[in-house]
């Protein structure tokens, strides 16, 4: 039987709840344990995909095709689960759901309440979820006291209340402020959270408290007494300069230890040899690299989580410290592009709209100009195909129709019907819903013998994940390929995948999001080999992958 550990938050939000539900999770995982995640969000989106990255961060995409919250890209970073559709609920979700049996008659004539019929519906949620793992770590969004979480709360309430003790944990996690103009540390916001969240039924059996610096026993002893928690089970999550220690820092304090002294579970040591690699690799690199990432949403940096970390796990395979400067596109759309003149290595993400997209192509003409190692990820292959048909294909004014309808020459555009890895024929037009639309999830892709991709994974059949509307308009492939660009990789359906300049020392895009599939653990070879080839565009010397 499944045992759950509920982490809710307190005081205020982004302290790190889900870090730490991810970290919890790896310390469990060391010791032998099966482990599911789930990610609760109080916002009344059915999902995040059509969320503004200002206001929500990063979409992360599942195996599956789901669009989730950020916190599970999270989850797979520090815990060998796979998430998908279960994984992430929102209230949007929950009441679509229930509206829907209310209007099929499924319950009876009944009066549809929130309790208990939303509330019952979050329980067979996160039961869902759970599937067969040892421990399912559920983390509820928000903050206790919001009033969108309150059905969450009950419902966890309630799961307690049904399953025992014995098989459910409640951790809080909350906000211990210094002040600097008196030199104190201040318990008394946690002291208020835990009474707020005790005030709808739930103690807490474990407070991990976020401060700047290591918590003093003395406030240890004093948040334990005003919040009924024992003092071993009051944790101190304190600022670190890499997330990959914290793992460890929790096992020294004992957190997984309290959890499974609770589950009652006879475990064995953990094994953190992993992490420890991890930390090692980054404390201590080989060299040192510049990488640009030009993007259009660089003011709130989870936006690009999922790729900074990539990036990162590809300098943690590489022995490579990499530090990574975020430019506005709309500043090199109107300064210029001499912020990039200095860097090893150039990478334009994803995003929609067509804001700061003529930043982007100058960045991309730069990086084929003067050989510096390009990846494009999604829009960064697109940008890559406008930048390269205007200027070596010369097809004047290229564009995506979803940035100019009316372009002369619509190299990338809307295609309204292709085949999902399942065999299933999908459609889409100008029309469709915003949400749900996207080419979805992990889908085949063919690399071509001989190029650059299949050198650098190894293999010509790869699964990566995707989320996009435009595609390559193949109408235009052969006049790009007389301009020099090798498309290396394609789908089932014979839609491009991912291009690369064979005349460049690393020059590949991808259509597909391959950062969603690295860890630091395993990396991605995509890159670590980007990161190579930055390593030695820095020290003069081409790229080894360039020999494919």
């Amino acid at each position: 039987m499944t045992s759950y550990v509920f982490i809710t938050g307190g005081v205020v939000s982004s302290l790190g709840k889900g870090i730490t539900s991810a970290c919890l999770g790896a310390l469990l995982e060391s010791r032998g344990l099966s482990i599911s995640m789930i990610k609760l969000d109080p916002y009344i989106n059915v999902d995040p995909g059509t969320m503004s990255p200002f206001q929500h961060g990063e979409v992360f995409v599942t195996e599956d095709g789901t669009e989730t919250d950020l916190d599970l890209g999270h989850y797979e970073r520090f815990v060998r689960t796979t998430t998908g559709r279960n994984s992430n609920f929102t209230t949007g979700r929950i009441y679509e759901t229930v509206i829907g049996k209310e209007r099929r008659g499924e319950y009876l004539g009944a009066t549809v309440q929130v309790i208990p019929h939303i509330t019952d519906e979050i329980k067979q949620s996160v039961r869902r979820g759970a599937g067969d793992a040892d421990i399912c770590l559920v983390e509820i969004g928000g903050t206790v006291g919001d009033i969108e979480s309150l059905p969450f709360l009950e419902a966890i309430r309630q799961m307690g209340v049904e399953m025992g003790r014995d098989k459910v944990v409640y951790v809080h996690l909350t906000l211990v402020p210094y002040i600097a103009t008196t030199a104190e540390i201040k318990t008394k916001p946690t002291q208020h959270s835990v009474k707020e969240l005790r005030s709808i039924g739930i103690q807490p059996d474990i407070l991990v408290c976020r401060s700047e610096q290591v918590l003093p026993a003395e406030h240890r002893r004093k948040i334990a007494l005003f919040t009924n928690v024992p003092e071993k089970a009051v944790i101190s999550a304190y600022d670190v300069d890499d997330l990959y220690k914290i793992p460890e820092i929790m096992h020294k304090q004992g957190l997984d230890d309290i959890v499974a002294d609770q589950l009652r579970l006879e475990l064995p040591p953990a094994d953190l040899s992993e992490w420890q690699a991890i930390v090692e690799a980054k404390q201590n690199p080989q060299a040192e690299v510049n990488v640009a990432m030009v993007g259009k949403y660089v003011e709130l940096r989870d936006a690009y989580i999922s790729l900074s970390e990539a990036l990162l796990h590809g300098g943690i395979h590489t022995r490579t410290r990499v530090n990574i400067h975020y430019f506005d596109s709309q500043a090199i759309e109107r300064d210029g592009i001499d912020c990039l003149r200095d860097m090893d290595a150039i990478v334009v993400p994803g995003g929609f709209g067509d804001r700061g997209i003529e930043g982007k192509v100058k960045a991309v003409r730069f990086a084929r100009e003067h050989q510096v190692p390009y990846l494009g990820i999604c829009l960064g292959l697109q940008v890559a195909i406008i930048e390269i048909a205007r200027h070596l294909a010369g097809l004047e004014g290229a564009h995506s129709t979803e940035f100019f309808r009316g372009t002369e020459h619509p190299v990338v555009a809307l295609i309204t019907e292709w085949e999902t890895s399942a065999g299933e024929r999908e459609q889409r037009d100008e029309d469709s819903d915003m949400g749900g639309t996207m080419r979805l999830g992990a889908q085949q892709v063919s690399l071509q013998e001989g190029s650059l991709a299949a050198s650098v994974y190894g293999k010509l059949e790869i699964f990566e994940r995707h989320r996009h509307r435009y595609e390559v308009n193949n109408n235009y492939r052969e006049r790009l390929e007389q301009a020099g660009i090798r498309f290396s990789g394609l789908s089932v359906d014979d839609l491009v995948e991912m291009i690369e300049l064979p005349d460049h020392p690393w020059f590949m895009a991808s259509q597909f999001h391959p950062e969603f599939t690295s860890n630091p653990r395993d990396g991605h070879p995509l890159f670590t080999s980007f990161i190579l080839a930055a390593r030695q565009h820095h020290s003069g010397e081409l790229p080894r992958a360039a020999e494919a």
